[in-house]
């Protein structure tokens, strides 16, 4: 029996409200991330000077970096760990990932200095890196496979934004009325909220059947699911659980994994030296000094579009040439805002917002709904690895978010605002040709066949007939 004769159902279930709901139950850990990594670059500065760090303090760069980054370094943590906890179950886990989250969240308002906060967003980055790992490996596996890249892009590159785009607005709709140092409390806890929300919901998911059929080997429980999500019968009479050792798959298929890893970590590197310093660095050396405003013209305006954009076409146009247009269109951008950045003086603020808007517009079209939504990894690799896999690009793009918590304040502040910009241009022009020559397409095939899962089962039982 081939795989996917045993998943047909699934992949050729229409859109319906379990779609629907999955969608809920998943994106509501990824718009928990974006509004706490998002409130945190509101608010950096008030959180700084209340424990009086100021500009002219030695170790103000040194904070700055601590202060955003440690959530990375534990999310890098969390996506190893749950990565490897997955392949015990993908729901078993699941729930415990948006309650680390909440803790964490609600932890932040309470803290008396500096290394108590970045100790409790090093408790929330291991939420989010095990949520950056089940949420769209579940949705994946639980989707079909017409409509899986809009799910997955859904679930995670849209409700970042609207993360983003909320943190920004309840930072305007407070900040009039409260102290500097009441106002950064209110608003990280806050990220609260939207993380507890889905405990329970993440509670009740259905284990996923490739789960259960490839790793478990749980025929009667494969049937039984799949009757409950597709509403028909699948009968399966032989084993069908994966056998081949792990080692396998990484030597079969590890440049593709390592390349969905890469691209990622630059990304990553990219986007959040932009998503973390934009508010204020950035706004700050073109005329915008409302952090708020800032990040909401760029998401609202630019971003949330963008990444609008890019699920209409990606089941579509395809993964491959959204990721490479899209990482081409951030590079040339960055490369424009960085030429014109010494101009500053001359030139209206507007018009360098655009510029660096449209940078965020492009890269949120393809690069923001693919590489940032684990989508390679989920759909490139086979079951038994999956976990795995997508563990390692998260920990692999969390890596370079934590670096450029680091350097971007660096380039920026202490060697110039313009290499600091072009640096990170010419990373994503880097991003955009291995995407081109180093990614296969996977639009519209199930899963099965976008990993080779299928292709690697035959061979196996060819060779053993």
């Amino acid at each position: 029996m081939k795989l996917t004769d045993a998943f047909k159902p699934l992949d050729d279930k229409k859109f319906d409200m379990f779609h629907i709901k999955s969608l809920l139950t998943t994106g509501m850990g990824v718009f928990t991330d974006g509004y706490l990594l998002s409130s945190i670059s509101l608010v950096i500065l008030d959180v700084m000077s209340t424990f009086g760090i100021t500009k002219s303090n030695p170790s103000y760069t040194f904070w700055l970096g601590v202060l955003d980054g440690t959530v990375f370094i534990g999310a890098a943590l969390g996506a190893i760990i749950f990565g490897i906890l997955a392949n015990k179950g993908r729901k078993t886990f699941y729930g415990v990932d948006v309650a680390l989250m909440t803790i964490g969240a609600l932890l932040q308002a309470f803290v008396t200095s500096p290394t108590e906060l970045a100790i409790v967003r090093f408790l929330v980055g291991i939420g989010t890196g095990a949520d950056y790992v089940l949420s769209p490996l579940i949705m994946a596996e639980h989707s079909n496979a017409k409509d899986r890249g809009k799910l997955i892009a859904l679930g995670f590159g849209l409700m970042w934004s609207l993360g983003a785009i909320i943190a920004s607005l309840l930072y305007l709709g407070i900040s009039p009325f409260v102290t500097p140092s009441t106002l950064w409390r209110i608003i990280l806890a806050a990220g609260a909220i939207p993380a507890a929300s889905v405990i329970y919901l993440r509670r009740k998911v259905p284990e996923t059947t490739r789960y259960l059929l490839r790793i478990k080997g749980d025929v009667k429980h494969f049937e039984t699911v799949v009757k409950q999500i597709a509403g028909k019968t699948v009968n399966v009479n032989e084993d069908l659980k994966d056998k081949n050792p792990l080692l396998m798959y990484f030597k079969t298929s590890g440049r593709i994994f390592a390349v969905a890893a890469i691209l990622w970590f630059l990304y990553d590197l990219t986007g959040y030296a932009n998503g973390l310093f934009g508010p204020t660095l950035i706004a700050r050396s073109i005329g915008i000094y409302n952090p708020a405003i800032f990040s909401l013209i760029v998401s609202a305006v630019f971003g949330f579009p963008g990444k609008f954009t890019g699920i209409s076409l990606i089941d579509k146009v395809g993964r491959k040439p959204l990721q490479a247009l899209g990482s081409l269109g951030e590079g040339i951008f960055l490369v424009a805002f960085a030429l014109l950045l010494p101009k500053e003086a001359f030139l209206p603020a507007g018009l360098l917002l655009v510029i660096y808007g449209l940078h965020d517009f492009t890269g949120s079209v393809g690069p923001g709904i693919i590489s940032t939504a684990g989508m390679l990894g989920v759909e490139l690799a086979p079951t038994k690895v999956r976990s795995i896999v997508q563990a390692i690009t998260v920990a692999s793009g969390r890596t370079g978010a934590a670096i450029a918590s680091f350097l971007f304040p660096v380039l920026f502040i202490s060697v110039s605002k313009e290499v600091a910009m072009m640096f990170f241009a010419i990373l994503m022009l880097i991003a955009a040709a291995l995407t081109w020559f180093g990614v296969p397409e996977t639009k519209g095939k199930p899963l099965e066949l976008a990993s080779q899962e299928e292709g690697i089962k035959e061979n196996i039982t060819i060779k053993g007939e």
